[in-house]
């Protein structure tokens, strides 16, 4: 399939694996796209982080599990200098949580991406949306990063294209904009999916959009009723629409 990137800036990554094969391999993958360039290559974390003082990428590729300095010790520094996109095996809860915590701007584990999903990765994270594959995206959700995230599905990629032809109106920027300000109390995640209640997304529309199973989106609704004082999805819409949309900009 011919490359897509439309032309800009060259996209200048670091990659961090103590694995040379691992490194060999994502950087023929990377360097393959003429937008893309692989600038240094690391074999733990105390050098990924000499070698990004050097260069300053604009992404950075980093293992979890690395001899000496791992990649969780060296993902605070690293993060000052670039974004941070998790490249791993690792998919233990605990091992994801706290990469979100110590500033990852994504986490993908090996075998649940396509190589065409990895270059759209990274070209996200550049771009500052935060990219999880399936074992990454619920801790991610639960720990309220509100970041503009992406999980690789075609299934969902397909209900998300329903829900996107679904709401011509809605303004750019809609679903982000409570992240700063509390609305009813409600948290980020949940003035992210009471605007798709408002407008017209089912549960797995929703599901699809914000990348988190429909169990998560019924106990995000239930919290949300019950901020509201509403019963039905109707009565939800209806103070919402009423409250958080006419006074938003006093």
């Amino acid at each position: 399939m011919p490359d897509q990137a439309l032309p800009g800036p060259l996209l200048r990554v670091l990659v961090a694996d103590d694995n040379p094969v691992v490194r060999a391999g994502l950087a023929a993958l990377l360097d393959a796209h003429p937008d893309i360039e692989v600038v240094a290559r690391a074999s733990d974390g105390e050098e990924a982080i000499a070698l990004a003082t050097r260069h300053r990428p604009d992404v950075v590729l980093l293992d979890v599990r690395m001899p000496g300095t791992d990649g969780l010790t060296a993902l605070p520094p690293l993060a000052r200098l670039a974004p941070v996109m998790m490249l791993t095996y690792s998919r233990e809860r605990e091992v994801v949580a706290e990469a979100l915590r110590l500033g990852a701007a994504g986490y993908l584990v090996h075998g649940e991406f396509t190589a065409e999903e990895l270059i759209g990765a990274v070209r996200d994270v550049r771009a500052g949306m935060a990219t999880f594959t399936s074992s990454a995206a619920d801790v991610s959700d639960s720990l309220g990063v509100s970041y503009e995230s992406n999980q690789f599905s075609s299934q969902m990629q397909s209900v998300v294209g329903q829900s996107s032809r679904a709401l011509p109106a809605l303004a750019p920027g809609l679903l982000r904009r409570g992240h700063n300000r509390p609305i009813h109390d409600l948290s980020s995640r949940e003035v992210e999916v009471m605007d798709l209640i408002a407008a017209g997304m089912s549960n797995q529309q929703i599901a699809a959009t914000c990348f988190i199973s429909e169990k998560t989106v019924k106990n995000h609704i239930n919290r949300i009723f019950a901020k509201l004082h509403s019963a039905t999805r109707s009565e939800a819409i209806a103070h919402w629409l009423g409250t958080a949309h006419g006074g938003w900009n006093r």
